[in-house]
């Protein structure tokens, strides 16, 4: 139960884009069009995952027992920006038109303050592990879900007769504040 509402909880309750307000560069930058968002989504949650697997390992196994938990941030982001570059390789192997398609996009998750902060929440609450995996990946599938439904959205929205000074990043902006207000709704549902 205690991991069913972890998920419930990092997906819809805490979602980190829109109750936390946390990787809104790629959230505004790659949300329009689906695919394009899937396939971020899919990067994110590979990363993010992994990610916390290897900073826990780290930071349990290397920095705790050497007493230089201060050298945390500065690891994580290394490792960060390490498996940042092997989905970089493989999607430029693998799946040429979605590498190109995320542009810079790819390389931003490196200093995505979503996949920073939440290797860093997950010691701060002392997760184990799986919990600090299972953690990950929840929150990563929110921001994925965030993601889809925003480009849903703004694709169906680039097909509307919309006013010209609303056209673009103004009505990419008053979407996304009225979908973060319909997150945050979900906030009496798990404490």
């Amino acid at each position: 139960m205690e991991y069913i509402l972890l998920i419930i909880s990092a997906v819809l309750v805490n979602n980190v884009v829109l109750v936390q307000f946390l990787g809104i560069c790629p959230f505004l930058g790659v949300s329009g069009k689906i695919n394009t968002s899937l396939g971020m989504g899919m990067a994110v949650i590979f990363v993010m995952s992994l990610a916390n697997l290897v900073t826990y390992l780290i930071y349990n196994y290397v920095l705790l027992p050497l007493h230089i938990e201060f050298m945390q941030t500065i690891s994580f982001i290394f490792v960060i920006a390490f498996l940042v570059q092997v989905v970089e390789i493989i999607l430029k192997k693998a799946v040429p038109a979605l590498y190109q398609a995320l542009g810079i996009y790819l390389p931003l998750i490196t200093t995505n303050c979503a996949v920073l902060g939440i290797a860093i929440l997950a010691v701060q609450k002392e997760y184990t592990i799986v919990m600090s995996v299972v953690y990950a990946a929840s929150i990563a599938v929110g921001f994925t879900l965030a993601l889809i439904l925003m480009a849903g959205i703004r694709e169906q929205l680039a097909l509307t007769d919309t006013p010209k000074n609303m056209k673009g990043f103004p009505l990419s902006l008053v979407t996304a504040g009225l979908l973060s207000l319909a997150f945050m709704g979900f906030s009496g549902i798990v404490k």
